[in-house]
């Protein structure tokens, strides 16, 4: 089908365009950009379909790092349908799926079936992480050429810590002799069993703690192996302070590291958690006010990549229990726009700035495993691939279990829980050419 965008707001980071334009897709990727205050015309596009997209942002479709779509083995808490379904509703046109499923995608034949019956659904692209190690049990190495044949983009533990420094000192060298990423969630096994972030929130709540060292331990560790092996690493939810101090040091070394952080903990502190609200009960956990601040200026000035969902549906019985019995998760693919739009707008940031975090900046983190797509994804470009997400960025919402797609109705950011309204909502998200989400009728004429 041949797309005429007319009139919108077209914002590519990777370029910094920020004009309005008509914007002309056929065969799954971008004909032409034309600016409409430019000289240049369209070419004789004879459009099957017109979306007048005035008083709206054309954007490159969002890229979330870290969602987890609960299939195979939780389908009681989520389903490819569902979730995906939430990620176009999101305007997530690509998306990383940790490894923790049940069974593990520890196996190339179970990769090529999650990425079998995501391409079926043509909701969105799912670009899935293999295990690192067996199970992720921390002992044996996966097949990683295998993994990476059947569609894996990189390797890691989800939230589980490697507990032998030798093993991982095995899969670094690995990963970098054939130059795939590790992606790693800084965690050190003994010191992040706690439910709440240590402080004077979880002590007056009775809470157990997990310190900031818990995450800097692991940080220390992990760049001391990188620095033997060189190995390209990926750094998942940083969390402290401290810990952004740690990474802005590695990166000013030179060291093949990047990092992102989820909308959780760039919004949210402990304090949040006022009354025991389950809703709170995440991982990593909410911590306090400076590292919130830290997270936000390392996301600004890029010492963090990306900003993430951390998309993590939970069922309302694993919800609904005394908070150091709830299950850690909430539902983000939906969020991530607004969320974004609302760091953007507290830090002073131009939009196309603010979308960067959320469209090519994760691209330059998933680099060549992206094969083909590397060189358009995330952004908006002649010839390049048509994954584009249309929104409003005036309109304003209030999140609620009803308006969303996802089977996890359990967010942090529910109006019951924070009483804010979330800006931006999304209009129509366009997958390879193909209308894969569309709000009401007035975005398309």
């Amino acid at each position: 089908m041949k797309i005429l965008i007319q009139n919108g707001r077209v914002i590519d980071p990777a370029s910094g365009r920020d004009e309005v334009a008509d914007v002309a897709i056929a065969s799954g990727r971008i004909v032409a950009i034309v600016a409409a205050a430019g000289q240049g015309k369209l070419p004789d596009f004879g459009a099957d379909r017109v979306i007048d997209a005035r008083g709206l942002v054309v954007a490159p479709g969002l890229v979330d790092l870290a969602a987890r779509l609960r299939e195979p083995g939780q389908e009681h808490e989520g389903m490819l349908e569902s979730e995906l379904a939430a990620a176009a509703a999101g305007g997530v046109t690509s998306l990383v799926c940790p490894p923790d499923t049940d069974p593990t995608l520890d196996e190339p034949g179970l990769v090529e079936m999650l990425k079998f019956r995501a391409r079926k659904l043509s909701r969105c692209r799912v670009f899935p992480l293999g295990a690192l190690t067996r199970r992720l049990e921390g002992h044996t190495l996966t097949e990683m050429a295998e993994l990476t044949e059947a569609g894996c983009v990189g390797f890691s533990q989800a939230d589980v810590p490697v507990t032998d420094s030798q093993v991982l000192l095995r899969a670094l060298q690995y990963a970098a002799t054939f130059g795939y990423t590790v992606w790693l969630r800084p965690l050190d096994a003994w010191l992040g069993k706690g439910v709440a972030a240590q402080g004077a929130m979880a002590t007056r709540l009775g809470l157990s703690g997990v310190p900031a060292v818990a995450e800097t331990i692991a940080l220390h560790t992990i760049f001391e192996l990188v620095r033997v092996t060189k190995a390209r690493v990926h750094l998942c939810r940083l969390s402290s302070a401290a810990g952004v101090a740690l990474l802005r040091a590695a990166k000013a070394e030179g060291l093949p590291v990047t990092a992102d952080v989820n909308i959780n903990s760039l919004h949210l502190t402990d304090v949040d958690i006022g009354y025991f609200n389950a809703d709170m009960r995440l991982t990593p956990p909410l911590r306090q006010g400076p590292d919130r601040a830290a997270l936000r200026a390392a996301l600004a000035d890029g010492t963090v990549d990306a900003l993430v969902s951390d998309h993590n549906p939970v069922a309302d019985d694993m919800k609904n229990l005394p908070f150091g019995e709830a299950e850690p998760g909430a539902t983000g693919l939906e969020l991530l726009l607004s969320l974004a739009l609302r760091w953007g707008a507290d830090s002073g940031l131009p939009l196309v700035h603010t979308l960067g975090r959320v469209t090519h900046d994760p691209v330059r983190v998933l680099g060549d495993a992206l094969g083909s797509l590397a060189s358009s994804a995330g952004r908006l470009v002649d010839g390049g691939v048509a994954d584009v997400c249309i929104f409003d960025p005036a309109a304003e919402w209030m999140v609620s279990p009803a308006l969303l797609a996802s089977q996890g109705k359990h967010t942090p950011f529910s109006f019951a829980s924070t009483g804010m309204a979330l800006p931006g909502r999304v209009r129509a998200t366009l997958v390879a050419g193909t209308v894969a989400y569309e709000a009401a009728a007035e975005a398309a004429r």
